[in-house]
């Protein structure tokens, strides 16, 4: 939220302007020493310096640029009746940009882009939205560097025959900490990292933002690591400095054990503090409800200044939560507030550039047209309850090694689900159905590419085909699903007329994926043979039905928006029938005799004839 108290001390005659493109830069403002991490940085330039707003256009003098800055959420800017239109804001200074808070009016923009500039002139863009659908849209940066004086929204395409029309254009971010013979936090608006966060909402990116709620209490401006022990995260101070405290504000899942470490080079880290036995059994008897709980500081005065570049909390132990009872509960770690106190540093500290597309063509990797009388067992795992797997989603069935449920025959893999009540035993539990699921784990690992599959589905309600990646880490405890990252090219639960694909991953994950639905066109059904595919590059997945796509999702776009993007490491091959279970019933409601499964299609598979055929397989990389 911004704060108002902080705009009505600056407000001042609202001046509404529109200049030039490329408006030759200002000097630099000072900001008001209140500014704080919670204020709209564009609000405060705007309320400072009305003319540090401009604009391409305006529909007319009640709705000019500076309206989407004055904190008034009844007056908006509207562009223009152009696709091309603008709108940016001089900062007034150089700042690292956390996140950017569009309030659309009902004439949004369904292509546009973000974009920062240092000098007015060269903008490279943070942000691109090719499918907008309006309302409140924030975009996290990290962990790009965005890092100027300047943001502007650029319109690529409108969403009505009307301009854009913006209620508030807001900018979150602060001055990074720069180089210092004095004692100071060099940590400040520097660039963080962890190997996991919750979502894009709860990045290490705002354990440096300089704030943090006074009690110690609630959700504003965290790092949260995902639900595991060996966590950590990290500062860039940007150069080599000397370093005598480090302040770790705490919200309440904070670490019972920890350990603090620098490092040169954020590959080789030695351990400068670790809290003391008696801390730690003080901390982990520290036990309450959620809704009791509050957050800590520690102040951790080190026994003599170090040296290193990075500086890096490793978790060894969750706090526990009585809740319910019994039962006793843990979360990830969750973080506020990262400070280093020392002198030296560098406010040149920035994040890496992400990865791009290779450019060379693309060649065949891997290829399976079963066209032999057995299963390829040196391309292909079979997958059991039990043994490779445990039971999931609350699907019916076993998967069995088994020529009855796995088969290959006139040139197509079979996967059949069979019916036999109680006649299953697997993983210790009894089971009335088989079926059967293959992967290329240990065979076949791989990072990009085009995959795609020739399929032929079973129709009816509860019968869920699958076609997928899963990442390699899965089984690692200290990763897990879904860290792993997950990529579903096709899921079919039983409908004739549609396929779904999605992606699961930190923030993303479960019912809350990032996915899409398809329609066949022209009456084609999942009962008729059909090719799909995604490819996967380090930029974007886009998924494809018969060569038409069908989604598509950016890394950018994942990134700032939903949470950590988990597809630069390793995925393998997945087939499989599933019956029942989660995805299903959620769309068929049927609870008797099984979970997703009715009794029809009980009838079907108890009758043979249930099965997914695959023609071929293939996976295509470049280099």
């Amino acid at each position: 939220m911004r704060s108002r108290t902080l705009l009505a001390a600056l407000a001042t005659t609202a001046l509404l302007s529109s200049g030039p493109l490329l408006a030759a830069p200002a000097p630099a403002l000072a900001a008001p020493a209140a500014v704080g991490w919670d204020t709209d940085r564009a609000a405060v330039a705007y309320a400072l310096n009305p003319a540090a707003v401009t604009a391409s256009g305006s529909e007319n003098a009640g709705t000019g640029p500076g309206l989407a800055f004055d904190g008034n959420a009844a007056t908006r800017w509207s562009s223009d009746f152009a696709d091309d239109a603008w709108i940016r804001v001089d900062l007034g200074a150089v700042l690292r940009v956390d996140r950017v808070t569009l309030d659309w009016e009902a004439a949004y923009g369904k292509r546009y882009v973000l974009e920062v500039s240092k000098n007015g002139t060269d903008w490279t863009p943070f942000y691109t939205e090719t499918a907008g659908t309006g309302g409140s849209v924030t975009a996290y940066t990290h962990p790009q560097e965005v890092t100027g004086r300047y943001i502007r929204l650029r319109g690529l395409e409108r969403a009505t025959p009307y301009g854009y029309s913006l209620w508030s254009f807001e900018v979150y971010g602060g001055e990074p900490a720069p180089a210092s013979t004095t004692r100071t936090n060099l940590a400040l608006h520097h660039p963080a990292y962890a190997d996991y966060y919750q979502d894009a909402a709860h990045s290490p990116a705002f354990i440096t933002d300089g704030g943090r709620p006074a009690d110690l209490k609630g959700d504003a401006s965290r790092w949260s690591s995902d639900w595991n022990t060996d966590r950590w995260v990290s500062v860039d101070l940007g150069a080599q400095s000397t370093i005598d405290t480090v302040d770790l504000y705490w919200e309440s899942a904070y670490a019972v054990d920890y350990l603090l470490q620098v490092s040169d080079d954020n590959r080789t880290w030695r351990t400068v503090y670790e809290p003391s036995a008696a801390d730690v059994a003080a901390r982990r008897a520290d036990v309450e409800s959620p809704s009791d709980a509050a957050g800590l500081h520690d102040s951790v005065r080190l026994p003599a200044p170090v040296t290193g570049r990075y500086v890096r909390m490793l978790g060894k132990e969750r706090r526990s939560f009585y809740n319910p009872a019994p039962a006793t509960a843990q979360f990830g770690y969750s973080l506020y507030e990262f400070e280093v106190w020392g002198t030296g540093g560098s406010a040149s500290a920035a994040y890496p550039a992400l990865p791009a597309d290779p450019p060379s063509g693309y060649h065949t990797a891997f290829f399976d047209d079963f066209t032999g009388t057995a299963l390829d067992r040196s391309k292909w795992r079979v997958v059991r309850t039990g043994t490779e797997m445990g039971p999931v989603n609350g699907e019916a069935q076993a998967y069995v090694d088994s020529p009855d449920n796995i088969s290959v025959g006139d040139g197509s893999l079979l996967l059949k689900a069979r019916y036999c009540k109680g006649c299953t035993r697997a993983g210790g539990g009894t089971y009335d159905f088989t079926s059967g699921r293959v992967d290329t784990h240990t065979h076949l690992d791989f990072t990009y590419g085009k995959v795609s599959a020739r399929m032929k589905l079973p129709v009816g309600d509860g019968f869920w085909p699958a076609f997928w990646l899963l990442g390699s880490d899965v089984d690692d405890p200290s990763v897990s699903w879904p860290a792993s990252g997950e990529t579903d090219i096709m899921e079919n639960i039983g409908y004739p007329d549609w396929t779904s694909s999605a992606l699961h991953g930190p923030g993303y994950s479960a019912d809350g994926n990032i996915g899409a639905r398809q329609t066949y066109p022209g009456g084609g059904t999942a009962g008729q043979w059909h090719t799909y595919a995604v490819e996967w590059t380090p930029t974007a997945l886009r998924f494809f039905v018969d060569d038409r796509l069908v989604q598509e999702t950016t890394r950018n776009k994942l990134e700032s928006t939903r949470g950590q993007w988990v597809f630069d490491h390793h995925q393998y091959l997945v087939l499989n029938l599933a019956l029942g279970g989660a995805y299903p019933a959620g769309w068929n409601k049927v609870t008797a005799p099984y979970w997703g499964l009715p009794q029809s299609s009980v009838d079907k598979i108890a009758s043979g004839g249930v099965r997914a055929e695959i023609d071929w397989v293939r996976v295509e990389q470049k280099g």
